[in-house]
């Protein structure tokens, strides 16, 4: 909080934005400006939790209402804005748009506290995982037929991953985040694409080299997954997407959950001591009772827009234009393009959005670079 400029902070009304609200509340003799994105579709609104913390800490509190019309107008600017093509990064372009407008130059966030302190179901999976090695003693064919039974019993994204992770040669982590961890599965892929060119997995080569599965290393399961993800969606994803969409409206964002000292301490704790039984308990136990229960019982949203309803909706044309010219590229399969855009329309279970906003964010960025292919 030392800055020589007006500060603020991001709220969304989540554990860790509210916890950085609440402590920079009791430290500083000015009430904290504070910034939440609201949608007029309630069910992805989390206004209602960012304005009980607002008031019970007393912030100046700045509610930003965000239609699917103003997002098609801001797209262009946001993607513009990024050197890459990534999905994520125009929720943070928006809030950091009015923050900066508001004469915040400097802005604190959450981010980070996720993957200290076991916030994503991958580490409950992991957990689970790792509580079950005896697995790896059965036949592949018997993996695979338990992993058929989960898919036809309980169909769902998650069930579709356990079945690939049991279904792999070696079940271990780094071969079962890689899996956790795919926005698309091969046989999806594969259909996207003209050619089948089997290529290794990138995902599964990192977190090899980061040589943190062996026995000789000290770390416990819960830590080595906050390693793999701190190297990879973290840095390569939240942290580049928050640092070019806020520094396009000259908004610094600071992290404080990424203070080397902190992260240092968090991954040499047991998992005993931060396994998930209740939502990021070390975190919520540390802070006392600094947040309400409303807060800390209340279910995980994230950051996100209702990208479903307005990609079925008002951006449903923007996106289907992306689609078509994706599919004419020579290295695309239109057919595959357009299965999986009509299969998302269509309600299908394993194709959320994010399966498909990728595709169109990939479009839009070799566009704009000229880029034939």
């Amino acid at each position: 909080m030392k800055a020589d400029v007006p500060y603020g902070a991001f709220l969304s009304g989540g554990i860790d934005s509210s916890a950085i609200v609440g402590l920079m509340s009791e430290d500083s003799e000015m009430p904290v400006s504070t910034f939440s994105v609201v949608f007029n579709e309630r069910e992805f609104s989390e206004a209602p939790y960012a304005e009980l913390i607002a008031k019970k800490f007393k912030t100046n509190h700045h509610e930003i209402l965000l239609t699917a019309d103003d997002f098609l107008k801001e797209i262009p600017n946001a993607l513009k804005s990024m050197d890459f093509p990534s999905g994520d990064g125009p929720n943070t372009y928006l809030v950091s748009k009015v923050t900066k407008a508001s004469g915040i130059t400097m802005a604190l966030s959450g981010l980070g506290g996720d993957e200290l302190f076991a916030g994503y179901p991958i580490f409950k999976r992991s957990m689970q995982l790792s509580q079950n090695m005896w697995l790896k003693s059965f036949a592949g064919v018997f993996r695979n037929a338990a992993g058929s039974m989960l898919k036809a019993f309980k169909p769902s994204v998650a069930s579709y991953k356990m079945a690939d992770v049991l279904g792999q040669e070696y079940i271990d982590l780094p071969h079962s985040y890689s899996v956790n961890r795919k926005v698309l599965f091969d046989k999806e892929i594969n259909s996207l694409l003209t050619y089948s060119e089997k290529m290794a997995n990138p995902l599964l080569s990192h977190c090899k080299a980061l040589d943190i599965s062996g026995d000789k290393n000290s770390l416990e399961v819960i830590s080595k997954v906050s390693i793999m993800e701190i190297t990879t969606y973290m840095q390569n994803t939240l942290l580049r997407d928050s640092d070019q969409m806020s520094m396009a409206h000259a908004l610094e964002v600071r992290v404080p959950f990424l203070d080397h000292r902190l992260v240092e301490y968090a991954l040499m704790l047991d998992d005993k001591i931060k396994y998930p039984h209740t939502p990021k308990r070390l975190l919520v136990e540390s802070l006392g009772d600094l947040l309400p229960d409303e807060i800390v019982n209340r279910p995980k949203m994230g950051f996100t827009f209702p990208w479903e309803s307005w990609m079925k909706g008002e951006l449903k044309e923007y996106c289907e234009a992306h689609l078509i010219n994706l599919g004419k590229r020579d290295c695309f399969n239109s057919q595959g393009v357009s299965s999986l855009w009509n299969r998302f329309l269509k309600g299908d279970k394993l194709i959320s959005w994010s399966r498909v906003w990728h595709l169109i964010v990939l479009e839009n960025w070799l566009e704009a670079n000229g880029i034939d292919s």
